[in-house]
């Protein structure tokens, strides 16, 4: 039961959140209704006299009002902090003692950041600001604890309303604005606007726009802070993550995922849940049954505790009291009960129900200012040299941001890849640390016996590669993460099923040799972990995801967008070295029905910035995966799910280019000659489907160039056009479907790019658009093989 302010009404309480440590005031709860007062650990009802603010002229709350201000007083706070979070009475007074300092500097923060919104709200006005906007006016006690009680060298991660977080965390209040401008000063040369602020420097990491997407994320930022600590490399012991959500958002399965996720590995992270109680209008209560978010974390034994945003002084004793917790035992909840003053965004009309009535009481009753203002410590703070100092930081970011020249044009096409294409010498790329001290850190952490045991695992898997029997596909992969992991101790693995080495052997021992922190076994969400590495790739590791079926990676497609756009959207600050390898694909007779047989590889072929390569025999798979860990950017390897434990010839230490597709079979001179000749494009199960009917059409005069598709992404023009200079003609034996699928890109840009080399129409021979049925009667018409690609080969000549 939460204390509520003079004028609110029993009849408003069934809508509001209760807390388990306020107390309500007397005679405001009513029988039947349903949010009945609790009481605190003391098992009694405390007074309104507690409350250390002064008496201030009521305002009544318009009737229709469904959600009013709550209190958290720091007197029954101490209470909570005791019980719940087993602080001592040292740690909770050093949480509480605010400095004449700490209230100057919380005062101007508020300040700053109420007129950098209104600032912004007019540069949109007029034009300057486009696209989407968010302001955070009303919420400014948050930026004020951020200010206070976050060091540079935490990480923070924030959602789309993300300006004050930004610059009360240290981001340079111009390089913000300019970045909302769209200007080369801005934080991210204008690539990002305003939901996606980001600064390397000051370890902001965002600015995340799709909702509750940066948890898993900010999980994975933990999880560096652990592993810098394991491996010795962290800059300070104690450091942090942060990571901003809202109610609503937290609402969301991620938050649950990343709980469990905290509280397995006991991650420093805070989670602060920013409750204003409404999506864009309608009220979180309407899709939520419980809106007490910080006590979501009781069943992980994740202490939470929550705070009245409208007052800063409670906000920030209880806030670093939080995060104090978050330094020394391990993960915490802080929710801050807030008013929003604007709508969503300033195209949000607000015809919500009362949300314009709720706003105008709002801004007269629950101004976080207004209330530090009236209340005793406001004496200790010469307001009009704070305000003066706010405002003049405010006009300096406006005169920077409009001084700031425009990006260059090409910029957004020289971000695509953090690693230009065909520019990098993966075999010559060192870990980041140089190979000196990598391997002195893993010779720290892993165990003599065990470094020892896995050399033998690793000469036992090259031998396998000479041999005359061959590797198998699996075996290859698993073979270079091994050696990428044992050379590189930022290289980290996730998969599920793990420690059985899931079910391929891609990921097998990794867990055995390196433990559970740099090889974890992950929950049955790809989406979560998937975004843990994305956290762990901004922050200096080389994340290996293993998907067991690359369709699994349908739950993942939101994380795997924003991999993609993450070099660019930052305007190239911080690189995203992370490898997800899948088997997948669509094999004649598969036999696994519509679900585990989707073109996976076709769904992510239009996310901008990833590498997509695929592998269909052991030598490449290698060749690809050892590349693919090494290069600055997210790349997805994906195999060929029914060939996986095909062995063949695989030669070790070879290193193969991200861009390039591969030649398996070239057409003879005769059937050139003949013009009996045809370009094949193919991948995954095509190339064996492919080979299978080389030897029909030879044998009948007929002959292809078989060009692998080793490289989906980005597009190898020139192999193809050598070809196709040959032969003159192109069919695409594709796993994907016909509206689009990877055969109807290739096919278009052949079509666009090459076109005088063609002789006849491109031929596709692909999955045609229905579900892949189970029962092999149908599949046989739905999945082309080699005898279609014999046919299709024959008309064409």
């Amino acid at each position: 039961a939460a204390l509520y302010l003079p004028g609110d009404r029993s009849s408003v309480l069934r809508h509001t959140m209760a807390s388990s440590f306020a107390v309500a005031a007397p005679g405001l709860a009513r029988a039947g209704t349903s949010m009945v007062p609790r009481y605190g650990a003391r098992g009694r009802a405390s007074a309104p006299a507690r409350v250390a603010v002064r008496a201030r002229a009521v305002v009544e709350a318009p009737a229709n009002l469904e959600r009013l201000r709550i209190m958290t007083p720091w007197e029954i706070a101490q209470e909570e902090l005791k019980t719940t979070f087993g602080m001592s009475e040292e740690d909770i007074a050093a949480a509480g003692a605010l400095s004449d300092e700490d209230l100057t500097n919380a005062y101007e923060t508020m300040q700053l950041c109420r007129d950098f919104e209104n600032e912004c709200n007019q540069a949109y006005m007029a034009g300057k600001i486009r696209g989407f906007m968010h302001l955070d006016n009303g919420q400014e006690s948050i930026p004020a604890l951020l200010s206070n009680a976050i060091r540079k060298t935490d990480l923070k991660h924030s959602y789309y309303r993300d300006h004050c977080h930004a610059i009360a965390c240290g981001v340079d209040p111009g390089a913000v604005m300019a970045e909302l401008f769209g200007r080369d000063g801005g934080s991210c040369r204008g690539t990002g606007g305003s939901m996606h602020v980001y600064d390397v420097e000051t370890n902001f990491q965002g600015g995340w726009a799709l909702v509750a997407e940066q948890l898993p994320y900010a999980v994975g930022a933990a999880r560096s802070i652990v592993l810098d600590k394991h491996l010795g490399t962290g800059e300070a012991e104690d450091r942090i993550a942060i990571v901003f959500v809202g109610e609503g958002g937290a609402q969301n399965g991620r938050m649950a995922e990343c709980l469990n996720a905290a509280a397995k590995e006991n991650l420093p992270i805070l989670f602060l849940v920013i409750d204003n109680g409404r999506a864009i209008n309608t009220f979180t209560k309407d899709v939520a049954t419980n809106q007490e978010v910080f006590n979501q974390g009781k069943h992980y034994g994740i202490p939470g505790i929550l705070a009245d945003g409208q007052n800063v002084q409670d906000t920030m004793r209880i806030g670093r009291a939080a995060i104090q917790h978050v330094r020394n035992k391990g993960p915490a909840i802080l929710q801050v009960h807030t008013f929003r003053f604007n709508g969503h965004s300033p195209a949000d009309p607000e015809h919500e129900r009362n949300r314009k009535d709720e706003k105008r009481w709002a801004r007269a009753t629950c101004d976080p200012i207004k209330i530090f203002e009236e209340s005793d410590d406001a004496k200790k703070v010469d307001q009009k040299a704070a305000l003066a100092r706010a405002r003049d930081e405010v006009a300096k970011a406006l005169a920077f941001a409009n001084a700031s020249p425009p990006p260059p044009k090409d910029l957004a096409a020289k971000l695509e890849y953090p690693d230009p294409t065909g520019e990098v010498d993966y075999s010559a790329r060192e870990p980041e640390m140089g190979l000196e001290l990598a391997a002195a850190v893993t010779k720290a952490t892993v165990p003599e016996a065990t470094l020892t045991a896995l050399a033998a695992r690793i000469d036992a898997l090259r031998a396998m590669a000479g041999s005359d029997a061959g590797i198998s596909i699996g075996d290859a992969v698993n073979l270079a993460i091994l050696e990428e992991m044992v050379r590189d101790p930022t290289c980290v693995a996730h998969a599920e099923d793990l420690q059985a080495g899931s079910s391929y052997n891609i990921p097998a021992n990794t867990q055995q040799a390196f433990g559970t922190l740099r090889a974890a076994d992950e929950i049955i969400d790809e989406g979560h972990f998937i975004g843990k590495a994305l956290g762990e790739a901004m922050n200096g590791y080389r994340p290996i995801v293993e998907l067991m079926n690359a369709n699994f990676g349908i739950y993942g497609m939101a994380e795997l967008s924003s991999a993609g756009n993450t070099f660019a959207t930052t305007g190239g600050q911080f690189n995203m070295p992370m490898t997800v390898i899948g088997a997948g694909g669509t094999a004649p007779n598969q036999s696994l029905g519509a679900e585990h047989s989707q073109p996976f590889h076709a769904y992510i072929m239009g996310i901008p910035g990833l590498k997509i390569c695929t592998a269909s025999k052991p030598h490449e798979a290698y060749g690809l995966a050892k590349s693919m860990i090494r290069d600055n950017g997210p790349g997805v390897l994906l195999l060929p799910v029914k060939l996986m434990k095909t062995r063949g010839p695989c030669e070790v230490d070879n290193f193969l280019p991200l861009h390039k597709a591969t030649l398996q079979h070239e057409a003879s001179a005769a059937s050139i000659a003949a013009g009996k000749a045809v370009t094949v494009l193919t991948y995954l199960h095509g190339t064996k489907e492919s080979e299978d009917a080389i030897e029909t059409l030879t044998a009948e005069g007929y002959d292809v160039d078989l060009i692998e598709l080793t490289c989906l992404k980005p597009f190898d023009k020139e192999t193809i056009q050598a070809s196709l200079a040959r032969t003159h003609k192109l069919a695409i034996l594709d796993e994907s479907t016909r509206s689009g699928g990877v055969g109807a890109t290739f096919s278009a840009l052949v079509s666009e790019e090459l076109f005088d080399e063609l002789d006849a129409p491109v031929r596709r021979l692909c999955m045609e658009d229905a579900p892949v049925p189970y029962a092999t009667e149908m599949e046989r018409v739905m999945v082309k093989r080699a005898a279609d690609l014999v046919e299709g080969v024959k008309s064409m000549c």
